[in-house]
């Protein structure tokens, strides 16, 4: 097992992503990042909730809508946010949560804060817009003593076919849960508890180009749930809570 050198010097987003992202959430439609926030609040509630966790940092928290709906049910009197986005920062703020201690700007991958810092970091819905994953999983890994993470799973076997749709969401990495898996694992991570996710007939109509395509959606996702073969290879999503237990597992 090899053990983590020190980080690259001044490893960050690149220019690029970090404009684009920069005002992504300044014109956003807020009502559909809450609908979709309340289900990934859900699971961290599940995943995490039995632990009682005093002390939580948030990376990746985009415009504070998981955050708010974590507030509202007391999940952990303290709560840290970093996030990428300027325009993400000042829509966290605009939240004004109670149990938000700090929100910070930071560059994708260095965490401002002291090794163990924190008891559980969560980072829902980021890892597939992040260039160099490896590299923040093991900053997520310094400052917490438990990590929860979840990823839309939008592999399929023509998944190069849509690229620039893709693309059009930010996701730059594509995984099946068993890939995610192996990601953590190589990295030495320890997966505790996991969960398939499959979101709910809203999400699935709204997020459809037609009534026809959701309806479609809808049929699908019910059916992949109902088979259990299926349902792990297949989720909408995957989530996950970890503990570290060591450096890169290589050799």
């Amino acid at each position: 097992m090899l053990t983590y050198g020190p980080m690259p010097s001044n490893p960050s987003t690149s220019s690029a992503l970090q404009e684009v992202y920069k005002s992504q959430y300044a014109d956003s439609d807020r009502s559909w990042r809450d609908l979709g926030a309340r289900l990934k609040a859900d699971d961290i509630r599940k995943l995490c909730g039995s632990y009682g966790f005093d002390k939580m940092l948030d990376v990746g928290s985009g415009d504070g809508a998981v955050l708010q709906q974590l507030d509202g049910s007391k999940f952990c009197p303290a709560m840290y946010s970093l996030e990428i986005s300027e325009s993400g920062v000042g829509r966290i703020r605009e939240r004004n949560l109670a149990s938000l201690r700090e929100v910070r700007l930071f560059d994708g991958y260095t965490i401002p804060y002291a090794a163990g810092e924190f008891r559980l970091a969560t980072c829902s819905h980021v890892i597939e817009h992040v260039e160099h994953p490896r590299l923040l999983l093991r900053e997520i890994a310094r400052v917490a003593d438990y990590q929860f993470f979840e990823v839309p799973i939008d592999f399929s076997f023509f998944v190069d076919q849509k690229t620039d749709h893709f693309l059009s969401y930010g996701h730059i990495n594509i995984f099946t849960p068993s890939l995610f898996r192996f990601l953590l694992k190589s990295e030495g991570y320890e997966i505790l508890r996991e969960d398939f996710v499959f979101y709910d007939a809203e999400v699935l109509r709204r997020s459809a180009p037609s009534r026809l395509t959701g309806f479609l959606r809808v049929a699908k996702s019910k059916l992949i749930e109902a088979v259990p073969f299926l349902r792990k290879i297949k989720p909408n999503a995957y989530a996950v809570l970890c503990r570290h237990q060591g450096g890169l597992k290589i050799f």
